[in-house]
């Protein structure tokens, strides 16, 4: 899919994302179909776990609205588009752009990725989980970022100087939606490989790569189609 036709929501830069429904039900046809491609996934990759992620339903000035559903219809819709039509989902991740001082971070995913598999991006992304739920209904979208820039690069939170998001893109075929979020390192280049040697293994490959080279970065690499916005909407070259 040509990432033109690619969707980009504005959203402002503290964004309000709320659980405002709850999981519909499946038919039983359709949970079959699912379940087709989520086995499917397991085999190639049999860590994926079926947890709750948020989808979202509605994007507008203020944030988003949306529901919790499975991981595996999104796989499942990932893997056939044409079930958006019957799922409607839309699978909302928090994506990074890393900026330190002289110095853009990507990482190469894993060959296994349920998507966008071996393709470089910005870290650190990650599906919205229970884990950022608030009490009020609404999701920790700050806390989520955090969490996934522990989990993957190993850097701590008193890493970041700033955090502010960019907006989201809707993947034209999955309807994936990645929240671009532009955070400020406050740690230098060796700070940044020495925690990643300690993470958990998502990058297989991490670049830190000067603003200027971007353009021929990204040139000669597979890259997730949601980074040339991410860039382009945080004022840097190659977007």
């Amino acid at each position: 899919m040509n990432r033109n036709a690619d969707v980009f929501h504005p959203l402002p830069p503290d964004p309000v994302l709320r659980i405002v429904r709850p999981c519909p039900a499946l038919p039983a046809e359709v949970d079959a179909v699912v379940e087709r491609h989520w086995q499917a996934a397991r085999d190639r990759d049999p860590t994926l776990f079926n947890g709750d992620v948020f989808s979202a339903d509605a994007i507008g000035a203020d944030g988003i609205a949306g529901h919790w559903t499975e991981f595996r219809r999104a796989v499942a819709q990932m893997r056939e588009p044409g079930l958006f039509a019957t799922l409607g989902i839309r699978p909302t991740a928090v994506g990074g752009v890393l900026i330190g001082d002289g110095f853009v971070v990507f990482g190469r995913r894993p060959d296994r990725a349920v998507y966008q598999a071996g393709e470089w991006q910005l870290p650190p992304a990650g599906s919205l989980d229970p884990g950022a739920a608030q009490t009020d209904a609404t999701l920790d979208w700050r806390d989520q970022f955090r969490r996934e820039l522990r989990e993957e690069l190993g850097l701590p939170a008193s890493s970041l100087a700033e955090l502010r998001v960019l907006g989201a893109v809707e993947h034209a075929d999955s309807h994936v939606c990645d929240i671009g979020i532009m955070a400020r390192l406050g740690v230098d280049a060796a700070m940044v490989r020495t925690a990643h040697a300690d993470a958990n293994g998502e990058y297989e490959e991490l670049a830190l790569v000067a603003p200027g080279t971007l353009p021929s970065f990204l040139a000669g690499r597979r890259v997730t189609r949601q980074t040339f916005m991410f860039l382009h909407q945080a004022g840097l070259p190659g977007g």
